[in-house]
């Protein structure tokens, strides 16, 4: 499979990208974008094909879940089972942002994408490219690292296609990220805690959730 690479603005991404993009996702295909963390790649969650094709790309083991980003609460609200305050009060303090916040799945999201845990990672992102494909799209999207498990995450357009060209379809090549990643959040058990730290603190969400 040859990987096409195509440069556009981050932030104000062309509309051919754009469609190329989605006609691509559409078709059960994968592709990498920049984010207003680090490089991903997206797919559709509800085609097996697709998210098999994720799996395959980074070298992923099967058990493990991918995340998914959402264009806002609302589309969050319809993936959840029974969103709690806590998620309400991380997603409207944090979103558009930094922040994966993990939460029990509904029946809409397929088994597969959750590693079978029925956990469901969500996050809302900031960058115009993510944004602008999750508009037209009209669905939340998977977006996970690009990298191949294990390795560090791509920071540019050029180091993704480097290390995927051959196993996704497309680089949106944005130039360079800056920044630390995303902070992952876990508010499925009792007491919440944070599996990752990174450009939110735990410090601030304690905040958030400090009478929760």
């Amino acid at each position: 499979m040859a990987t096409d690479l195509i440069e556009t603005d981050p932030q104000d991404p062309s509309a051919a990208a754009i469609d190329r993009a989605a006609g691509i996702l559409r078709r059960g295909g994968v592709v990498a974008i920049p984010t207003d963390t680090l490089y991903a790649l997206v797919c559709d969650p509800l085609s097996l094909k697709a998210v098999g094709r994720i799996f395959g790309a980074k070298g992923r083991e099967a058990n493990k879940a991918l995340p998914m980003m959402v264009d806002g609460v609302i589309m969050a609200e319809e993936l959840a089972k029974e969103p709690s305050a806590r998620f309400f009060r991380l997603a409207r303090r944090f979103w558009p942002g930094p922040l994966t916040i993990i939460t029990a799945g509904n029946a809409k999201v397929p088994m597969k994408v959750t590693g079978n845990s029925g956990r469901l990672a969500m996050r809302q992102p900031k960058a115009a490219i993510p944004m602008a494909l999750l508009e037209k799209m009209g669905q939340p999207l998977i977006s996970t690292s690009a990298n191949l498990s294990g390795q560090p995450t791509c920071k540019s357009g050029i180091e993704v296609f480097g290390v995927m060209d051959g196993r996704v379809d497309l680089v949106l090549d944005g130039g360079l990220c800056h920044g630390p990643g995303a902070t992952t959040i876990d508010i499925t058990e009792p007491y919440w805690r944070v599996i990752k730290e990174g450009a939110i603190s735990e410090r601030e969400i304690a905040e958030i959730l400090k009478d929760t």
